[in-house]
């Protein structure tokens, strides 16, 4: 292979979202800022529960017995150490946070996918922003989104814990074999899924798609835990905001 030939990046749920969910140009979140980080932390249990290494038990969260190399293996090690455990919508209110959605922007400043834009400067502070620098993997998460999207009701199930190596998308019959008469479709990744059912809870769903088939995504949202968590800490911000501003 071509040592010049660039090479697909894999990104992880924290990354994918926090990519969409930016602006290209100017490197704003496109999500008011509370939404951004409770959906970051939503996404790394997400993530986290496609690799196997948690597992919701009941109503809590458990570490499960796989441990795997990630970057979120922090993240991995609070939910192991807890005596005692956590629901979903608790451990979203103890990781959301500026410093942990900074983290995850500067790995991917790392790896040239954004730029870091905005630094301290003669005394003063100027906001820090995330602007595009290379379309590519945001292109290609934008492609999976479409297709799962324009996929049958059917095959829009929520993700399984652990399936983020396991599962592989299931080919229809080929329209160039003999004996077939339908193109061939792929069913949506389990990853893709999670993904949409993560924007659909932010309400960044509909600001990319918004051709989109918004009762399937949300049916598929419903049912996926991570973003029933996020759902449920945004709705608990929403009114505590609207208790402070009628004190």
């Amino acid at each position: 292979m071509n040592a010049e030939t660039p090479q697909a990046v894999e990104l992880s749920l924290p990354q994918a979202f926090l990519l969409l969910a930016t602006d290209d140009k100017d490197g704003k979140p496109e999500v008011p800022v509370f939404a951004l980080r409770t959906t970051v932390a939503g996404a790394i249990l997400a993530e986290l529960d496609l690799l196997g290494a948690i597992e919701l038990q009941g109503k809590h969260v458990r570490a499960a017995g796989t441990t795997p190399d990630t970057e979120l293996q922090h993240e991995l090690e609070l939910i192991r150490g807890k005596s005692r455990p956590h629901s979903p919508r608790r451990w979203v209110s103890m990781m959301e946070g500026r410093a942990q959605t900074q983290r995850i922007y500067e790995q991917m400043a790392a790896a040239g996918i954004v730029e870091h834009v905005g630094e301290k400067h003669l005394g003063r502070f100027r906001a820090v922003r995330y602007p595009e620098k290379d379309h590519a993997p945001e292109a290609a998460l934008l492609e999976k989104i479409r297709t799962a999207l324009r996929a049958a009701p059917s095959d829009l199930q929520p993700p399984e814990t652990g399936a983020a190596e396991a599962a592989t998308p299931e080919a229809t019959p080929d329209a160039s074999k003999p004996g077939t008469k339908e193109p061939a479709t792929t069913a949506p990744e389990a990853r893709t899924i999670a993904l949409i059912a993560l924007m659909q809870a932010a309400g960044l769903l509909g600001k990319l798609f918004p051709e989109a088939d918004r009762v399937r995504a949300s049916e598929l949202a419903k049912d996926y835990w991570p973003s029933r968590a996020v759902e449920d800490e945004l709705r608990m911000i929403r009114l505590a905001e609207e208790e402070a501003a009628n004190l």
